[in-house]
């Protein structure tokens, strides 16, 4: 019973996505058409770019990254800057999860490092808002953007009508809070880079990882079919590093699968869809934001596609969407569950300052939203 309590809280959202595809069942029984629930495009993507990405990560390309443009920096703002536009621009290639994963330890360490200790709290906490808003710019940034993307065939001049104003609003509201805190010069000298040590191969893997990586994009663009660029990335990862596999997150791929499912049963009863599309209809922007706070912006996405008709204005609502609360975005418990390990006594401030911050950004950017979609 604790295993299955374990798992669950661990995977809420996959299980809740498991259920409810498993009742939907009960209501439309498995058959041939179920085969053509999924978008296997946006699967196929997505496992593509999360083994690249952990591929770059083993790498420590990431890191590396970090403390080459940390090296030279001399005040707690500039230090703070610098945190803040590394989480937001990386997350357009890397996606928030990974920024986080990357960034937030190493935040921890340059705060001790420098005797900034005191404002990690705050900075890791706008570090997740940089990411989460950051990701929003670009088609792989997450994983909302891809699917709603690719499944739904947006042209460029849609999908940067829908996130590049608020992103572009988000840097500046950024650089704005950062820029007010307080300015001390740090007590160590510099931020040293950090020595990894020697990787095998390290040129021929960041190659071919980069090429891979240039593949997907053709893909995510609809310049290559995705079937050959799947089966080049396994082979080449297969002969790289075939541990790699295992760093995929496959739970987000089988909760796709599962909300796939459910969103195809539900469309086969004709009231149930009928309800659903004339509620989300012409709504998709706030239905996008407030689903988001309950279910978080991914799962929102998904369900809510299926009975939109407005597949940009969703776009904007989910990327918007994953400010507020902790779940808004599932990358937003990577941070808490990070900074929680090494202060556990500072985990109900965190929550605190995270939905100070989370409100405020997410105020300024839906009322800009709502003058600008209406």
């Amino acid at each position: 019973m604790y295993r299955i309590k374990d798992f669950f809280r661990r995977e809420t959202v996959f299980s809740i996505s498991f259920l409810l595809a498993v009742v939907s069942a009960f209501l439309i029984h498995p058959d041939r058409v179920y085969l053509s629930y999924p978008d296997y495009r946006t699967l196929s993507l997505l496992f593509c770019l999360m083994i690249i990405v952990a591929g770059f990560q083993d790498l420590g390309v990431f890191a590396s990254l970090g403390h080459i443009l940390l090296k030279r920096v001399k005040t707690s703002v500039s230090l703070s800057l610098a945190l803040g536009f590394l989480c937001f621009f990386c997350s357009m290639v890397i996606t928030n999860d990974v920024t986080l994963i990357t960034f937030v330890p190493f935040t921890i360490m340059v705060c001790r490092m420098t005797g900034q200790e005191k404002n990690a709290l705050k900075w890791v906490v706008l570090e997740t808002i940089a990411a989460n808003l950051g990701s929003m710019a670009t088609p792989i940034g997450n994983p909302q953007n891809l699917y709603l993307y690719s499944a739904f065939e947006m042209t460029s001049g849609q999908f940067v009508k829908a996130v590049l104003p608020y992103a572009a609003l988000a840097l500046i509201l950024l650089a704005a809070v950062l820029l007010t805190g307080k300015k001390e010069k740090l007590t160590a000298e510099t931020v040293k880079e950090k020595a990894d040590g020697y990787r095998e191969n390290f040129a021929v893997k960041l190659a071919v990882f980069a090429a891979l990586l240039i593949l997907c994009l053709l893909v995510v663009f609809r310049v290559l079919p995705y079937l050959p660029v799947l089966l080049c990335v396994i082979l080449a990862t297969w002969a790289a590093d075939r541990k790699l596999f295992g760093r995929v997150d496959y739970f987000l791929l089988f909760t796709f699968i599962c909300f796939f499912v459910f969103i195809g049963n539900v469309k086969r009863l004709p009231e149930v869809s009928a309800l659903l599309a004339s509620l989300v209809g012409g709504r998709e922007l706030w239905a996008g934001v407030l689903a988001s706070q309950v279910i978080s912006n991914v799962p929102a996405a998904i369900l809510l596609s299926g009975f939109s008709e407005d597949i940009p204005a969703l776009l904007t609502g989910v990327n918007l969407g994953g400010l507020g609360t902790l779940i808004a975005s599932l990358a937003s418990l990577i941070s808490f569950k990070l900074f929680a390990v090494q202060y556990p006594d500072e985990r109900g401030r965190f929550m605190k300052v995270f939905t100070v911050w989370n409100l405020v950004f997410l105020g300024i950017l839906a009322a800009a939203a709502a003058f600008l979609v209406g």
